[in-house]
Order: C-alpha cells, then structure tokens, then sequence
C-alpha cells in the first residue's frame, strides 16, 4: 500500500485547523444562526452550545487519531471500533458533506469577490487551490499560513473598528430579532433550551468542523500520537475565542435584527463605525478567509477518499499516491470534479444545512467508536464522559437543524447505506457463486 509522507508538525497542523474554521462562521453563518437564535443572548449561548459540542468530539478525534495514525478520521475510527458498516457511513457522510461545504465556500468566494459572476469565479477558486493541493501537503501549509495571518488582520480590524468606532452598544445583545427578523421569539421554547438557540447551534457547528482536519491528515503529521491531541484543542481553542470575541462586536454595533438580516455583516460593522472606505479590505479578508477554509476542505476530503478507496468503500484508482508529491492526487482531482459540479447547481445555505447534518452524524459516530476505547485515569474530564456529551451532542444538533436539511442529510446517508448494502450483496453473490 503507498503511504502519505510524514512532513507536518503541531504549529503545522494548528495552522491548518485554523485556515480550516476562521472565516466559515463569522462570514458565512452568523447572520442566518442569529436568525434562528431570535436574540443577541440566543446566539452568544448556540455558540456556547456548539463549542461545547465541537470540543467534546474535538476531544474523541485527538484520542482516536493518536492511537490511528493514518488518513481518513472518522472513516477509520468507526471501521476499527464499530465495524465496516459504522466506518462507512461515516466516511460516506463526511465526503458528501463536506462537498457540500466545499462549494458553499466556493460560492462564497464567488459573492464576496465578483458578485455578478459568482459561479466562474468559484471554479476558478476550485481549480486554483486544488493545484495547490496537488503539489504537496507542505504546500498547502504554507500557504494556509499566510491565509490565516491576513484573516487575523482583517477580523482585528474589525474588531477594533467596531469597539471604537463610536456605535458599540453592549446593551443590543439582549435585544430580539423580533418576527421581522425571522428568529424564534422567548416564549417559543422546548424543555429548557429554546429550539431556535439548538437550530442555531447546529447551523454554527458549520464553522468548528474543520479541526477534522487535523485528524484526517493524521497519516502525514510527525509524532501524532503527541502532535495531533495538542494540536486540536489549540486550533479549536483559539478559534472559539475569536468567534465569541466578533459575535459580541457584531450584536453590540449592528443589533440582532440588522445582523440576522446582513449578507456581509462584518462590513457593515465597519460602515456602522463610520469607516466605509475599508468595506474593500472586509470583503477582501473575507474572500481571503474563505479561501483558507476551501484549501484545507479539499485537502481534507481527499484523504478520506484515499481511506475509503484503500478498503475498496470508494472506487480503487481513487487510493493512487502521487510519487513525486506523496498526496492522493486522482482523490483529489475527483473531489475537485463533483464540488464544480455543485457549483453549478447548488446554493449557499442550503448547502451549509445539508453539511452540518452530515456532519454531525460523522461526528457521532466518532464519540461512539471513542466510548470503546479503555478508560483513562488522571484525567479531571474522562475521555468517556465527553465522548457521551459529544454523542448525545450531535444527534439533538443535527435533528434540530430546519427540516429541509435534516431530510436531505439523511436522504444521502440512507443512499450511502442502501448502495453499501448492494455491493455486500454483489460480493457474497459472487462469492458463493464461485464456490459452486
């Protein structure tokens, strides 16, 4: 079997979690999960919520990956602990989600760089960093870097623009959204939680998702078994706290009802701030953001399609490894193919609902296949306590995202089950054919 060169180390690996989640959340979804939350506190405790979650099967992935050391996450861990099935259908809903979020973030690009020619300009970024991602993982790192540090400057700006800007109002984020705004009111509530806060939740899980990344690329960091339980939690770390810090900005200066309803709303923090002469430079950090999580995305999909094709789950060829560049270029050169193909026909939104659901079934399955894993002792938060929290997690996220998405998710899973169902049938066919 050709093997994935071992070329990454932990500040490696952070960067590439991090060009993997800044950008997503605070560009993509913060308007539409404000929305869902019906008020400036809904969206500050779905953060809370959707950290918890991120970090508990953050948590679940860096034990799992340091005792597998290879590419493919989840698809792996299942395979190992669960069995074949479990495997599957978490390397299935990965690679079908995560399509799905390559081309939102494609499409992002797109709106935030030539809105009128959205779509070319979103293949063009496809084509683009999948070149980058055919000449070597070192490659990507490199360039992930200077991605994530011109993100940082442009969220710093904002930032500082909107806490002296003159229009920070801490007093906003209680504020509701209001019917307008199309958020859930106070009063609509389930239990304890208001369901738009777990919607909410669900749809902000969109943004925490990459420290995938880091573990799907366990087959090329050094030492994994120390780099990549370092690694994780640092990235996710950091990236919690710069969403709280821009969420409580945004909700101070624009007020939930404006901020639900913005398609950019990080530039308009800064028009709101009385510097609309940097609009520009937003949007260019934003395209700039985005374009890291989209590097890191195809990176990530790629090796779990080189895992799935090794057990033959996904077309042999796909399993080849590039001899001179040690990446799995025909994985690659496939993703790249199918998120052109969504490009084309999908949109934003309902693609970032579609990948969270998908997601958050990998990821369930990820804390169950972490429970059977021996006990850990020493530890003030056991590894089985929060592979529980992480599980249960998921499965209420996921099913509390609107109905659309939890439907079409679990249309594709079901596809994906249905079509590994079929080939076992084919080969034990076959089998006991031959054996005749």
């Amino acid at each position: 079997m050709q093997t994935l060169e071992r070329r990454l180390g932990v500040t490696d690996a952070v960067v590439i979690g991090l060009g993997s989640m800044l950008g997503a959340g605070i560009f993509v979804v913060f308007a539409p999960a404000t929305a869902a939350a019906g008020s400036g506190s809904g969206l500050l405790i779905a953060l809370a919520v959707a950290g918890l979650v991120a970090f508990c099967n953050a948590t679940s992935s860096a034990r799992l990956a340091a005792r597998y050391p290879e590419s493919g996450g989840t698809y792996v861990y299942g395979r190992e602990r669960l069995g074949p099935f479990a495997g599957f259908l978490a390397g299935w809903g990965f690679v079908v989600g995560k399509t799905a979020s390559c081309a939102a973030m494609a499409l992002t690009i797109g709106a935030y760089l030539w809105p009128g020619q959205a779509r070319p300009v979103a293949v063009t970024a496809v084509l683009a960093l999948t070149a980058v991602n055919l000449r070597g993982v070192q490659k990507t790192a490199r360039v992930t870097r200077w991605l994530v540090a011109a993100t940082l400057a442009v969220l710093a700006l904002v930032a500082l623009a909107g806490l002296f800007g003159g229009a920070f109002r801490p007093a906003r984020i209680g504020n509701s959204v209001g019917a307008d705004g199309g958020g859930v009111h106070p009063g609509d509530v389930d239990g304890i939680v208001p369901v738009g806060v777990l919607t909410a939740a669900g749809l902000l899980f969109f943004a925490f998702a990459g420290y995938a990344r880091i573990a799907t690329l366990g087959e090329e960091v050094r030492e994994p078994e120390r780099t990549i339980p370092r690694a994780v939690p640092i990235a996710l770390g950091l990236v919690l706290l710069s969403y709280l810090g821009l969420a409580v900005v945004a909700l101070s200066v624009l007020g939930p009802a404006r901020l639900a309803s913005s398609t950019a709303p990080l530039a308009e923090v800064v028009d709101a701030a009385g510097l609309p002469g940097l609009d520009w430079l937003v949007r260019a950090g934003a395209t700039v953001a985005v374009t890291g999580v989209l590097l890191a995305l195809v990176a990530g999909v790629g090796r779990t399609g080189l895992a799935m094709a090794r057990r033959r789950d996904l077309p042999g060829g796909l399993a080849a490894v590039h001899p001179t560049y040690r990446v799995p270029h025909r994985a690659e050169l496939a993703v790249a193919a199918v998120v052109i193909l969504v490009v084309a026909l999908g949109d934003v939104r309902d693609a970032i609902g579609f990948s969270s659901c998908t997601v958050l079934v990998y990821y369930a399955i990820t804390n169950a296949s972490a429970l059977t894993l021996p006990r850990e002792s020493g530890r003030r938060l056991p590894g089985r306590t929060l592979a529980v929290l992480g599980l249960v997690g998921c499965l209420l996220l996921a099913v509390a995202l609107p109905i659309g998405s939890v439907l079409a998710g679990f249309a594709a899973l079901a596809i994906g089950a249905l079509g590994y169902a079929a080939r076992r049938f084919v080969r034990h066919s076959g089998g006991a054919d031959g054996s005749r």
